[in-house]
């Protein structure tokens, strides 16, 4: 019912930059908050950012000042915006979203397929 694509993934050096965008479509009535999540050891996935319907922002503490979480409602996108990338960045990442496909039914979680972010020299 509901598709999310993800986009923008590729190699860069260490310090570089890259963005990450992911539409959401299908059947859609809103879409409460979005994010981006990576790998991490010992979690199937970790948060990376997270932005509300909205706009409030949260980060996780590894990221915070160098990745900026953006989205467009009418568009229903997300976008990361990635700076200053470390080795330790390298991971696939991945879109979420909680949306409500009808009126009156509840929020039901959605993820992309991955895109594949390396950081290497």
């Amino acid at each position: 019912q509901v598709q999310l694509v993800e986009s923008g993934g590729g190699l860069v050096q260490p310090g570089g930059s890259l963005s990450l965008s992911c539409a959401a479509s299908g059947r859609i009535f809103s879409i409460n908050d979005m994010g981006w999540y990576r790998p991490a050891p010992g979690k199937q996935r970790e948060l990376v950012a997270r932005i509300t319907s909205g706009g409030s922002t949260n980060y996780a503490g590894s990221v915070k000042g160098r990745f900026t979480i953006s989205r467009d409602n009418a568009k229903n996108t997300v976008s990361l915006q990635m700076n200053s990338l470390k080795f330790e960045d390298t991971a696939v990442y991945y879109c979420n979203a909680e949306v409500r496909s009808y009126r009156y039914t509840g929020h039901n979680d959605y993820w992309g397929q991955g895109t594949q972010v390396t950081v290497s020299s």
